[in-house]
């Protein structure tokens, strides 16, 4: 490509971002990823990016980058804290904090000519839904601080759009899920709270057993039904909904448009690695809904995007390929 677009990408070392990065980065993209290192991994930044460590709220830091080059793309932001369960215990820090660097990211954005905006936001902004598959139509009613912070962000977007024409993009994601299928990069948190990676843990004696929250839910087989989409797939819909911002804003889910129970996911992990996984039921989580499925209909027929890792069992295989090359993670920690 001889006309590189320049893009920025907020907690791009972190699960989700790195994957976008990669995308963005074989597509012949110029990638600036701007991590503050406390959920990310330096190595897990291709090295065809560049790399600068700070906060996505250092207005400094944003100033300085930003204001290096003329004609930026982009910007993606990933950037935040993401632990529902913490942020119920910690609600201002996590108000404070993921609203305070949004909207410090989306005025730089608008100082600095910045046109198009790209928010990793989340289906936790459905709390407790009435209708399945949740539709982007679906009330907004966050059932946590962190689902609450993420439409803070989306609410300052769309006056950034009426006031300053900065066009974005809130990708409202479910469960991301599995690995980057050539093996370049995968899930490594600390803690780890994803369910996927918790199984395969389980699997390989990292963990002595899982607790699975309940199995008396008005499903099939009493365990919560989520639904998952692979982080490729992920990146893939970020390149898509990106593209689409040369004329408006946009706001899609991002799913697969079918759920899988916890016990199926056990299963799924059994079939592939060939180990049992032992596990505990134990009481409910308080919050916890029974179904969380996507309707992506509305990014399929606006951007033609199909996931190619619909089946669980493909999602775990590209996870448990990763944890099995990986036992450390990115041995950073």
């Amino acid at each position: 490509m001889t006309d590189r677009r320049r893009v920025l990408v907020t907690g791009g070392a972190g699960y989700v971002g790195s994957h976008v990065v990669l995308a963005l980065a074989a597509r012949g993209d110029h990638v600036v990823v701007l991590d503050d290192l406390r959920q990310g991994h330096r190595a897990a930044v291709p090295p065809q990016a560049e790399f600068v460590q700070a906060s996505a709220g250092d207005r400094e830091a944003l100033d300085r980058v930003l204001g290096a080059h003329d004609g930026w793309h982009a910007v993606l932001h990933f950037a935040a804290l993401s632990l529902v369960g913490e942020s119920m215990r910690e609600p201002y820090r996590y108000l404070g904090e993921n609203a305070g660097d949004g909207f410090a990211l989306i005025d730089a954005c608008v100082r600095h000519g910045v046109p198009r905006f790209v928010l990793s936001s989340t289906a936790a902004l459905f709390g407790l839904p009435k209708t399945i598959p949740i539709t982007e139509d679906a009330p907004v009613d966050p059932g946590s601080p962190y689902g609450e912070s993420k439409w803070m962000i989306e609410r300052a977007l769309l006056w950034a759009d009426r006031l300053h024409g900065l066009r974005s993009a809130c990708l409202r994601y479910f469960n991301a899920a599995g690995a980057d299928p050539g093996g370049r990069i995968g899930e490594d948190h600390a803690p780890e709270t994803h369910l996927i990676p918790l199984v395969i843990d389980a699997a390989l004696g990292r963990r002595p057993t899982l607790d699975v929250f309940g199995d008396d839910y008005p499903t099939p087989d009493g365990t919560c039904v989520r639904d998952y989409v692979h982080v490729s797939d992920l990146a893939e819909a970020h390149l898509l909904a990106l593209d689409q911002l040369g004329t408006r804003s946009v706001v899609y889910n991002l799913g697969n448009g079918r759920g899988y129970s916890v016990r199926e996911v056990i299963a799924a992990v059994e079939a592939v690695t060939g180990r049992s996984v032992p596990y505990r039921v134990v009481a409910r989580r308080a919050g916890d809904p029974a179904v969380l499925v996507a309707s992506s209909e509305r990014i399929r027929a606006e951007t033609g995007w199909t996931p190619r890792f619909s089946d669980l069992q493909d999602m775990v295989r590209t996870a448990w390929l990763w944890r099995e090359a990986n036992p450390h993670g990115f041995g950073d920690r």
